[in-house]
């Protein structure tokens, strides 16, 4: 019920933006995750968003480098992705909770996307 979009090809110092939708419910209140997975990686958390939007995180090695924002007309929550590098390569999935803050546990989700593939490469 989330589907990600933005994923791609790109090189090295390029950007992406990925956006996470929902069709059938409501973004709003919701603590958006981001997580990514590179191939024979255990899945990581990226960022979070707030279900008020009023607060954000970032894993150590995207700060300063990647955004998480939403959209409440769209009904989109993005992540904007700068200056990337090759080890930023994987599957990026985002995940919904309706919640404050993001839960700890990746299974206490309540949506989870299919995900976009992001590649970094020259």
């Amino acid at each position: 019920q989330l589907v990600e979009s933005g994923g791609g090809l790109v090189q090295p110092g390029g950007s992406l933006r990925l956006s996470c939708a929902a069709s059938e419910f409501s973004l709003d209140y919701y603590a958006i995750g981001w997580f990514r997975q590179a191939p024979g990686k255990e899945r990581e958390g990226v960022s979070c968003i707030s279900g008020s939007s009023t607060r954000t995180n970032y894993t150590d090695s995207v700060k300063g480098r990647f955004t998480v924002s939403r959209d409440s007309a769209r009904n989109t929550v993005y992540l904007q992705m700068n200056s990337l590098k090759p080890e930023d390569t994987g599957a990026y999935y985002c995940a919904a909770d309706y919640a404050s803050w993001c839960p700890r546990d990746p299974h206490d989700y309540d949506y989870w996307g299919q995900g976009t593939q992001v590649t970094v490469s020259s």
